[in-house]
């Protein structure tokens, strides 16, 4: 099943009554339907497909290097991205099921630069396969009675905004920035797609 986060994202209900709704069955299923949604995507591409850089007159990202922040991001940039983050606040999610609270930092989150890593479309496939096994396995890493009262330490302005992130909420929300995404993966298809087809 896919989850509609745009309430969250409109800030029309925070992020924790918004995730109380779902079981937690529900929320893997959510997890493992983002995967197969990507992977889907990754079936009729080649290698120079992923690493077409697409036109993004929106790309803006502060945190690259100056002469990378206004540029498109490939299919295979997007892979590593996602996934990174994904698995960040789903290991999060797993230290407050476990009854522990979590800072704000350090964050437990890693993305291998896009330039050197998973250049191919096989490596993009094994990079999804191996984020789907991992976040099941922080969702196997709850306890049965997984605890409610435990928060991850947000800033000020993302709690105004998203409200406080127990483990349920911290989970979804790395699954929403992923869904979030999915527009952006399909429009960089296409454009390598009709890159393809004009060489």
């Amino acid at each position: 099943m896919a989850i509609d986060f745009s309430p969250v994202r409109k800030r029309e209900v925070k992020i924790m009554p918004f995730a109380a709704q779902f079981s937690l069955d529900e929320v893997r299923q959510a997890a493992n339907h983002s995967v197969d949604f990507l992977l889907d995507l990754l079936n009729d591409l080649t290698d120079a497909d992923v690493t077409f850089i697409p036109h993004d007159p929106e790309a803006n990202d502060p945190y690259a290097p100056a002469d990378q922040q206004n540029i498109g991001w490939s299919l295979a940039h997007l892979v590593l991205h996602v996934t990174a983050s994904t698995e960040e606040y789903a290991a999060t999610a797993s230290v407050l099921a476990r009854g522990i609270d979590y800072p704000a930092e350090p964050r437990i989150r890693y993305e291998p630069d896009w330039q050197t890593t998973t250049q191919t479309v096989a490596e993009c496939r094994q990079r999804l396969l191996e984020s789907k096994r991992m976040r099941n396995a922080f969702l196997d890493s709850f306890p049965d009675q997984p605890h409610a009262h435990t928060r991850w330490q947000r800033s000020e302005r993302f709690i105004e905004i998203f409200g406080e992130l127990d483990y349920k909420g911290a989970y979804l929300m790395g699954l929403s920035h992923e869904y979030e995404h999915h527009p952006q993966f399909v429009e960089a298809k296409r454009q390598a797609l009709a890159a393809r087809q004009n060489a």
